[in-house]
């Protein structure tokens, strides 16, 4: 209710007669809703997504905290379709051979060394056990 919540933002007591619940237990003023990392306005009219306590639009939200293509380090969108090698998630484009750059499709048998992707021609017989049968469907 205006009046006993407290902006999680400026710490002040909120006695607009609108206020901002993001969460059950986190209260903002209209004004000091803002993404902790550009400054834009966090309204009904935006998406809002929070960590440790801070406020973030979705691009920048995605930006620091999304998951990242292993290979090329670039965020995901919602319709990529991904390839995923232990706890690895890569782009399709960017699921390939470090040695000789072929991509690797489903069912390919592929080596995972550190961070380095090698087809089956590259990496020999698998000694170390290593090898692994690659997904069946992105």
């Amino acid at each position: 209710r205006p009046g006993l919540a407290l902006c999680a933002g400026c710490g002040g007591r909120i006695q607009d007669p609108f206020l901002l619940r993001v969460s059950p237990d986190l209260e903002w003023h209209v004004a000091c809703l803002k993404c902790a990392e550009c400054g834009q306005p966090l309204d009904e009219t935006c998406t809002c997504f929070l960590r440790d306590g801070k406020a973030y639009c979705k691009r920048d939200y995605s930006r620091l905290f999304g998951i990242k293509c292993a290979q090329c380090r670039a965020a995901f969108s919602s319709s990529d379709l991904v390839m995923r090698a232990r706890d690895h998630v890569y782009h399709l484009e960017c699921f390939r051979c470090a040695a000789c750059g072929r991509q690797l499709l489903p069912g390919d048998q592929f080596c995972l060394r550190e961070r380095d992707l090698l087809c089956r021609a590259d990496h020999g017989p698998a000694s170390d056990g290593v090898a692994a049968r690659g997904p069946r469907s992105p």
